[in-house]
């Protein structure tokens, strides 16, 4: 039987440059349907760049007719105003999905270069090359907002079908040092351990 193919959204918030990207995939093969930035004034009001994300996630949405939005979680810096604005470009993203009845995924920027290279601290140049291998892209990047929300909807579908990352990628952490610290613990604390009954 089969496989359904799936459409996926995938957003990177910002409130002067916003990337999104739509991918369709089916089982293993995943295809870039499109992928671009809107730019917006930062000189404009606040709510007028957010009124500008939710019609563009609206007309998005009502042209492709996508299953899931994917989004990358803001990322906490130091700025406390930038912050606030970012968290709201991502509300009203989220909102508009929402009220479009998808499924909406978040995935923290650590998360996003994890699945996608292994790596989780891994550069935007390295996960647009990993990108462009995965889905043999032949285009060129002039905004990594727009390859980051590529990332993000590449990133969910990853999660949600189970596709295993390749292993010469990934560095597994031994379990064992973990548990052993919590039984020495235990030993040597047993007045600390609270037993449930």
């Amino acid at each position: 039987m089969k496989r359904k193919s799936k459409i996926i959204l995938g957003i990177d918030p910002g409130t002067v440059i916003m990337g999104f990207s739509i991918i369709e995939t089916n089982g293993n093969s995943i295809e870039m349907l499109e992928m671009d930035v809107v730019k917006l004034n930062g000189k404009k009001d606040m709510f007028v760049r957010l009124g500008i994300i939710n019609q563009t996630i609206q007309e998005l949405i009502e042209k492709y007719k996508p299953d899931a939005m994917a989004i990358e979680a803001p990322f906490f810096g130091k700025n406390v105003q930038s912050m606030l604005k970012l968290g709201r470009a991502q509300g009203v993203a989220i909102a508009v999905a929402m009220s479009n009845k998808l499924e909406v995924a978040e995935y923290s920027p650590k998360k996003v270069k994890q699945s996608i290279t292994g790596n989780g601290n891994a550069t935007k140049e390295h996960i647009w090359k990993m990108l462009t291998n995965i889905m043999r892209l032949k285009h060129t990047i002039r905004y990594y907002d727009a390859s980051d929300a590529l990332a993000v909807a590449v990133c969910h579908h990853f999660n949600g079908h189970g596709i295993a990352i390749p292993k010469s990628t990934v560095k597994k952490k031994s379990s064992k040092k973990t548990a052993g610290s919590w039984a020495r613990f235990i030993l040597q604390h047993p007045d600390r351990v609270v037993k449930n009954d």
